[in-house]
């Protein structure tokens, strides 16, 4: 499918990589979806600065990291990706901060911080993905979250300004993160509570930032402890999760004081398929690409099983990825 049309860009003096008609099952963990109609691969953060200042200002654009909470529906995505992952992979300790750039991934960042005789990071090798993902929404597991860690962060502007904010300039919760001054959708934000079905990825705005990078504070202590810590969160992972087939980790956010696997479970729906996504035998709020899925199956598995958790339960669950695109006619 050739989705290319004329959006002009100034190339000069940029030392990135731009690919037309990419497929974005290659760049989401899921492997399944629609073709970007452009995907640049900037080669450092200057390069993403000045990538973003010949962008014209309608051009769509969509940060990606490992693609772990995206699904990029069956009809494609018209405008630009911009990948992170191997582009803003800085990370370096600063005096006794860590900083990380976008693009780094959690189990490298937890064990960078252990090599350094950091405690407290141990928590990222749960997280499967990368700190720009993580920040955007506040992304954690086994009692702690990313925006814990923040001293400040650093982000891009749609006209490629580096600027730097601290935590207090958002407004931050349970997978939820927005800057303050922000009305509505920003990159480095979420959008607010809309009918999933109907979800699409909205047009930029001059107020939209990428995070691209963080200095996190952490504590010293026991380092062969942390070490061993995540080893066993990676064992614990690796036996509760259905890491063998192509996921997206969580789908929903827990409900307040509940669990979205306990409810999805106690509702039948293990098991539950539509085409060749699956409901995890292994984890109930987990979809797997059991063997050919579309981005049609999964996100119809998904609307299945938010529909049936509120008829038989009254709870309404709400999805932790993001679907971006268009469907096929």
């Amino acid at each position: 499918m050739n989705m290319s049309e004329p959006t002009q860009f100034n190339a000069e003096g940029l030392r990135g990589e731009m690919l037309r008609d990419e497929p974005m099952a290659q760049h989401v963990s899921w492997r399944a979806g629609g073709v970007a109609q452009r995907m640049y691969r900037p080669a450092d953060l200057a390069d993403l600065q000045q990538f973003l200042r010949r962008t014209p200002a309608e051009e769509p654009l969509l940060a990606v990291g490992l693609g772990s909470n995206l699904l990029v529906r069956d009809g494609g995505f018209r405008g630009t990706v911009v990948q992170m992952v191997g582009a803003l992979a800085e990370l370096r300790m600063d005096g006794e901060l860590i900083y990380a750039q976008a693009g780094v991934p959690g189990a490298k960042l937890a064990r960078f911080a252990a090599s350094n005789n950091l405690c407290g990071a141990e928590f990222f090798v749960g997280i499967p993905g990368t700190l720009g993902g993580m920040l955007a929404m506040n992304a954690g597991c086994y009692g702690s979250e990313t925006w814990q860690k923040v001293v400040r962060v650093q982000v891009l502007t749609r006209g490629g300004e580096l600027l730097e904010r601290t935590p207090q300039e958002y407004e931050i919760g349970y997978r939820h993160v927005r800057r303050i001054s922000d009305l509505g959708f920003g990159i480095c934000g979420e959008a607010p509570q809309t009918d999933f079905a109907k979800s699409e990825i909205l047009n930029p705005k001059s107020s939209e930032e990428f995070f691209v990078g963080a200095w996190l504070k952490l504590e010293t202590g026991d380092v062969e402890k942390a070490r061993q810590d995540i080893k066993a969160l990676m064992e614990k992972r690796s036996a509760s999760q259905p890491l063998q087939l192509p996921n997206a980790g969580s789908v929903f956010r827990n409900p307040e004081g509940g669990h979205a696997a306990k409810l999805i479970e106690g509702c039948g729906l293990k098991g539950k398929r539509i085409g060749g996504a699956e409901v995890s035998q292994k984890h109930a709020n987990f979809i797997v690409n059991a063997g050919g899925a579309t981005a049609a199956d999964i996100e119809n598995l998904i609307e299945e099983v938010r529909t049936t958790v509120l008829q038989q339960t009254g709870v309404e669950l709400h999805p932790e990825v993001r679907i971006v695109g268009e469907k096929t006619i």
